[in-house]
């Protein structure tokens, strides 16, 4: 019997179908765990299955490039999945109508003030200049941060852990943060997530509701493509 396991797991280990299996399991294990235990943000299901699979390749010593030739099928969704945020703003179009010179202000403001202050407090603690250049796009999603550090002279890498970590931090304690302020309205609520804290910001806004995750998609993009071209700008201006 255990020589028919360990052959079993021998051909899962070096198949695209333990990722992409061991992926599912785990998103739908935080899923449950999230909906169980009254949707808690500090049990968000994003960083609870990222911890369960970390854990999962550590213990049976699994390669992450094992791993992501079966993770890369649902990788490949993350397109579709961005796309499809355009949906819930279309059911908006009203709301976006009468409040896009607000919109345009606040992304501008914000895509500054996340990579104005994140630069700011790395140097007063005497960071190096190439950290203080991977901290400047953080708060827009990989690709586009990743491609702004290289443009200017930081570490991508470093700049991808640094997403990461902004997006976990601003979806589990995003909604606690504006509610203490007293921000309300939906669009507001939602507008914050998604330039705070992009992707994973806005699947928290999606959770609170169709209008607050509308403008958290629509937040991805502005900050996005105002990060691309303010960040190099600044950056140039300041040499």
């Amino acid at each position: 019997m255990s020589a028919d396991l360990q052959s079993i797991w021998i051909y899962l280990a070096t198949s695209p179908l333990l990722g992409l299996t061991s992926t599912l399991l785990a998103y739908q294990a935080a899923m449950w765990l999230f909906e169980r235990c009254g949707r808690r943000p500090l049990l968000n299901p994003i960083l609870v299955a990222v911890a369960m699979i970390v854990g999962f390749l550590m213990a049976t010593g699994t390669e992450y490039r094992t791993y992501f030739d079966g993770a890369q099928f649902v990788h490949f969704l993350l397109g579709p999945a961005t796309v499809a945020l355009a949906v819930p703003l279309y059911h908006q179009l009203s709301l976006l109508r009468r409040a896009w010179p607000a919109v345009l202000a606040v992304v501008l403001s914000g895509a500054v003030v996340a990579g104005a202050s994140a630069v700011a407090i790395a140097w007063s603690l005497g960071g190096s200049e190439r950290i203080l250049l991977s901290l400047a796009p953080k708060s827009v999603t990989i690709p586009i941060a990743m491609g702004i550090a290289e443009r200017i002279g930081g570490i991508p890498s470093l700049t991808a852990v640094m997403v990461m970590l902004t997006g976990m931090v601003g979806a589990i304690g995003g909604g606690w943060i504006l509610d203490l302020a007293r921000v309300r309205n939906q669009a507001a609520r939602g507008l914050a997530l998604g330039i705070a804290s992009h992707g994973i910001g806005t699947v928290r806004a999606l959770q609170m509701g169709e209008t607050a995750g509308a403008f958290a998609g629509l937040a991805i993009g502005l900050t996005g493509l105002a990060t691309a071209i303010l960040v190099p700008l600044l950056i140039s201006w300041v040499r």
